[in-house]
């Protein structure tokens, strides 16, 4: 029988400067990826309800962007546990390298894709399966990346190298943000006839230089460790994952505020506060911008502030931040002031960082390596598919029937960070068995 609790696997020679570019590689290849799903999720909000769903009802519109948003969340947790299977069955690596071509041209083929008024309702058709595709990507992205860089690592800096891999969020966040403010910069006509394919063109390129970048990686070391042991070859999904499902729960509750928490402030407040608050987009876009700036720099001091007072203290204290978070947010979006808009933007996404941070190395440590791959991508996948890809969408149903009333969002907000809560303490539960 398998029993699933936390284990330490014995690290096989290797020199730190190999951890290095682990962690190195392991932040590059995620940040191409997180490219690639953010470019899709700024354009769900900016652009892709006007080209592919061009109904009379704006709202209409709205739910239909989103909900192709949702579609790719949907296909993520099979593909977590195909991909991670993979994963704990051929390596790390191998799987890394199938991810990414995947996502590329599942993006590129979205920025060449005919718009509704040229091909009909097939191109709208056409947008899911593309998105569908970018979700069975990341499904088995995330997880491979975290990994690989954690399990180059010493064990006293595994959680802090794990976060080399979430520091590709803010990243790829980042580069998205710039490619389409210069496609915002064409102006509105342009932007709309054509511009806005230019970040999706791009980021198929990019996802070119990630694939030959992950064929230079090497297999991790914990892997290497566990495949010359005497672990049955042929043991299924289930039989690894035996004893580990309780774990998977609490891993699945424990991220939801650090992934749906992101969708809701990048990805439906920038909707919401366009059409609601009548914030112009060049202000948010330049808030996200900002904010995303200081994420890239404040996420890595987070992980290395999380190592010196203890990993569960502080994903307990960030969690109950972000459980206050949303209600000075809403009121600064009120003033219309461009400073205290950026400020609580600003602080929201640092706040939300530092958790996310921290919350991918501290669940990769509740599972042993033979299952370590599966065990997380479903976790984290299955809570994408559930919550964080229904975020924008459920904001957007509750905008619409509260109108101007913010407080039943920030509400639901607040149930996210309790969910995470509850996820880090079950998890915390499990580490002293």
């Amino acid at each position: 029988m398998l029993i699933c609790k936390r284990i330490e696997v014995p690290l096989m020679a290797s020199k730190k400067t190999h951890a290095y570019y682990a962690a190195l590689s392991a932040f590059s290849g995620s940040t191409l990826e997180f490219y690639d799903y953010y470019v899709y999720a700024l354009a769900s909000a900016l652009i892709i309800g006007k080209i592919f769903f061009p109904v009379q009802d704006a709202l209409a519109a709205d739910l239909a962007s989103y909900s192709t948003l949702a579609a790719g969340f949907l296909a993520r947790p099979l593909a977590g546990a195909v991909f991670g299977f993979l994963g704990d069955k051929w390596g790390r690596k191998k799987v890394l390298t199938i991810t990414v071509v995947l996502m590329g041209t599942a993006t590129m083929g979205i920025g060449l894709l005919p718009s509704y008024a040229t091909l009909g309702i097939a191109a709208s058709i056409a947008l899911v399966l593309l998105r569908i595709l970018q979700g069975i990507s990341v499904g088995g992205e995330w997880g491979g990346s975290v990994l690989m860089a954690s399990e180059h690592a010493t064990p006293k800096w595994k959680i802090f190298a794990a976060s080399f891999a979430q520091l590709g969020s803010p990243a790829g966040m980042l580069v998205a943000l710039s490619a389409f403010q210069l496609a915002n910069g064409f102006g509105e006509g342009v932007f709309f006839a054509w511009a806005w394919r230019l970040p999706f063109l791009m980021g198929g390129v990019l996802a070119l230089g990630c694939f030959f970048l992950r064929c230079k990686l090497n297999e991790t070391p914990e892997f290497l460790a566990m495949q010359s042991g005497e672990i049955p070859s042929s043991l299924h999904l289930g039989q690894k994952l035996k004893g580990c499902w309780l774990n998977i729960f609490y891993a699945g509750c424990a991220v939801v505020v650090g992934s749906a928490g992101f969708f809701f402030m990048n990805t439906f407040l920038l909707g919401y506060a366009t059409r609601y608050i009548l914030i112009p987009r060049d202000v948010i876009l330049n808030a996200l911008f900002i904010a995303t700036c200081f994420q890239l720099v404040t996420q890595p001091l987070a992980a290395l502030i999380a190592k010196k007072v203890g990993e569960f203290i502080f994903l307990v204290a960030s969690a109950l931040f972000c459980l206050f978070l949303p209600y000075p947010v809403f009121i600064c979006l009120q003033t219309h002031d461009t400073f205290l808009i950026i400020c609580a933007i600003t602080t929201a996404i640092v706040a939300l960082s530092g958790f996310y941070a921290v919350i991918a190395g501290y669940i990769a440590q509740a599972f042993p390596v033979l299952s370590r791959y599966s065990a997380i991508s479903i976790a984290y996948q299955s809570s994408a598919a559930l919550i964080s890809g229904f975020t924008p969408l459920i904001g957007t149903l509750i905008a619409s029937y509260y109108a101007e009333n913010w407080l039943p969002l920030a509400l639901f907000f607040s149930v996210l960070a309790l969910v995470s809560i509850f996820g880090v303490l079950g998890i915390n539960r499990s580490f002293k068995k």
